[in-house]
């Protein structure tokens, strides 16, 4: 299996996710990325988390946001990052993470989370007026296309399968 680094910082640079993930293909939609349940990532404080669940990440090129596609019985179906546009290098993904993240849980409901994080940040990092403003309509283009359209309904479901025929870690 091919294995992708991927890397979340914060606009300043510092590590926030650090995880090795399994590369599935690449498609119109962008790069996806899966975790097999047993996995781990490392957090921005260097503890290391085990994934439970099977999991796939996208990452569309040129684009604010990714998202993240949830097994069941995870009660967030879909976890959208508002980012910077992920740049792609080889084996590997880094994207900026400002902070708002948007949630479809599976009773359909949606949720926009960290705003008052991305309030704080945009102090702290002094984000530039055009990344607060293109970070707060793609938060809204999330918001409204998470539960109708593509690649958000079906495409993930693919990947997902792909994920979920292959060994998982021990």
């Amino acid at each position: 299996m091919d294995t992708v680094r991927t890397l979340f910082c914060k606009y300043d640079g510092t590590p926030h996710r650090l995880l090795e993930s399994i590369n599935l293909g690449e498609d119109d939609h962008g790069l996806w990325v899966g975790s097999l349940p047993g996995s781990r990532g490392q957090r921005a404080d260097g503890t290391w988390v085990t994934i439970d669940h099977h999991r796939v990440r996208l990452y569309p090129r040129g684009q604010w946001w990714s998202a993240l596609f949830n097994d069941e019985p995870h009660l967030t179906r879909i976890y959208c990052d508002i980012t910077m546009p992920p740049v792609f290098g080889v084996d590997s993904v880094t994207a900026v993470d400002l902070d708002l993240d948007v949630r479809l849980l599976r009773d359909g409901t949606i949720k926009v989370m960290d705003e008052d994080e991305f309030l704080i940040h945009q102090k702290l990092y002094n984000y530039p007026p055009q990344v607060v403003a293109t970070a707060q309509a793609t938060c809204a283009w999330v918001v409204a296309n998470i539960a109708v359209s593509e690649p958000f309904t079906t495409t993930y479901q693919t990947y997902l399968e792909k994920l979920r025929s292959l060994p998982t870690t021990q």
